[in-house]
């Protein structure tokens, strides 16, 4: 059995420019604190085999995501859970003059940073 407390810095930048900081791992998953600082855009991107879930926890933006027949965007505000399948680009960003984050679900866990591939996306990327 594992245990954690959140970190006061940041452990990595995901793919497309968000600050993480790891909270659990195991064999059918993991799971990681997301921060995207004020205002910050990501890169647009497309995971291969990793499919996310995700929840927020505080501030405001949106996503866009794509599955290549449909496409939209959704609001990111505290309490909102959305899902990424694997093979769907997304794209988001923080549109409060607070930071965004939200609490990020991998599976199977994260193979690495070459799992993602940049793809365009519906905004101009700040990372």
């Amino acid at each position: 059995m594992k245990q954690n407390i959140l970190s006061d810095t940041f452990d990595a930048k995901s793919p497309a420019g968000a600050d993480i900081r790891f909270l659990m791992d195991g064999p059918t998953g993991n799971m990681i604190h997301s921060t995207v600082p004020a205002g910050q855009i990501n890169r647009a991107t497309r995971h291969k085999t990793v499919s996310e879930f995700w929840f927020v926890l505080e501030g405001r933006g949106q996503i866009w995501r794509s599955d290549g027949e449909t496409s939209g965007t959704v609001d990111l505000v505290p309490g909102v859970s959305i899902d990424i399948p694997a093979g769907t680009a997304f794209q988001y960003r923080s549109d409060a003059a607070v930071p965004l984050k939200f609490i990020c679900i991998s599976m199977p866990p994260w193979p690495g940073d070459d799992e993602a591939d940049y793809v365009d996306g519906i905004w101009t990327a700040t990372v």
